[in-house]
Order: C-alpha cells, then structure tokens, then sequence
C-alpha cells in the first residue's frame, strides 16, 4: 500500500455504480465497510457510471486519474455488458479494455479485472465475447475474476426486476457478497 491503509478505485458501469440501490446498499459501500474492518482509514472511489460501455471508461479515465489526490493501492474494472447490449464490437470492446488496464498499470495501478457472466437470455448473442476479458488479463498481466457468485443473474430473489442489476448487497448475515468485492478485500490485504 502507498499509504497506512488501502484505496480502491472501482472503475465501471452501473454494476459499479450501484444502480437501483441506495448509496449505502452497492458494492462499493459494501466493500468500504468490509475494508474498515481491518483499515477504518480505507477508502472505495465509486467511479461508475450507469450505461458506460468500454469506450466511455476510457474516455473519461485520464481526467479521473488527475482528479485523484492519491494513487490507488487497486483498480477494480468491471465494463463490458452495456458494449455487448449495444452491439458494440468484440474487437472495440478488447481494445478499449486493454487500453482502459494497460493506462492504470502505466500509473502504477494494480487492476484486477472482473467478467459477468451473461445470463441464460443473452448466452448465444455474448459467445464473441466470452474470452475477452481472459484474454486482455492474460496479454496485462491483470488479475481476472467473476464479478458475482455462480447463479445470481436471472436468479429473482437475487436481483432487482430486470433480472441484471443485483439487489441490496447482504454483507451481514446474508448471501455472500459479489465475488468481486471478495476478491477486492483480498488484494488490498495482502498489499
């Protein structure tokens, strides 16, 4: 870590941003509240934006990296399902997604990369882009992860009325938290 506790920029989509959910009830807020733990000082930048594609995380990433008043210890990356949604492009999502990891890592940003698993509805249209993301981690040198447990997109006790956007994060007692945040957790502990 640079500094006596962990900063996590969680970069993205409206996964990230917490869309539908209250402030205090996303991955971010469940993710600082599970860091305080251990660092109370921790710190979680949401910087997700509901209906980013790849392109738009990259665009806007130069001018959120200046903004920072410290480096960040970690780089959570979750985008990719608006690009599939709006038809963009296998091979304009990896080039933007290699890009968006290779100018974190170019400031020093460790990024660990997270996939979301389509749905059984969208399997057959997301087959092109199945590998993308395993392969822009394995060609960085980024760490991959699953953003949410096995079965919980199109689960209806899991997420909200569109079967995409999970519910309120259950980080106390209910189902475990995304995989993502687990991951998260464990990069900045062992910094």
């Amino acid at each position: 870590m640079t500094n006596d506790y962990p900063i996590i920029l969680a970069l993205g989509d409206s996964l990230v941003a917490g869309y539908g959910l209250a402030q205090d009830e996303g991955l971010v807020a469940m993710l600082q509240r599970r860091l305080a733990v251990r660092w109370p000082r921790a710190s979680v930048i949401n910087a997700g934006v509901s209906g980013d594609t790849s392109a738009d995380v990259y665009r806007r990433l130069p001018r959120l990296l200046t903004s920072l008043s410290h480096r960040p210890d970690l780089a959570l990356v979750q985008v990719g399902p608006n690009d599939l949604l709006r038809g963009v492009a296998p091979a304009e999502l990896r080039a933007n997604l290699s890009a968006i990891v290779r100018n974190l890592s170019a400031c020093g940003i460790p990024v660990l990369l997270t996939r979301v698993e389509p749905p059984p509805i969208l399997r057959a249209r997301a087959a092109p882009y199945q590998a993308i993301h395993a392969d822009v981690a394995r060609d960085t040198g980024a760490a991959l992860c699953t953003f949410f447990p096995a079965g919980v997109l199109g689960h209806p006790d899991m997420v909200l009325g569109d079967r995409v956007h999970p519910q309120r994060a259950r980080d106390r007692g209910g189902r475990r938290p995304p995989a993502a945040a687990r991951r998260g957790r464990a990069a900045a502990g062992s910094r």
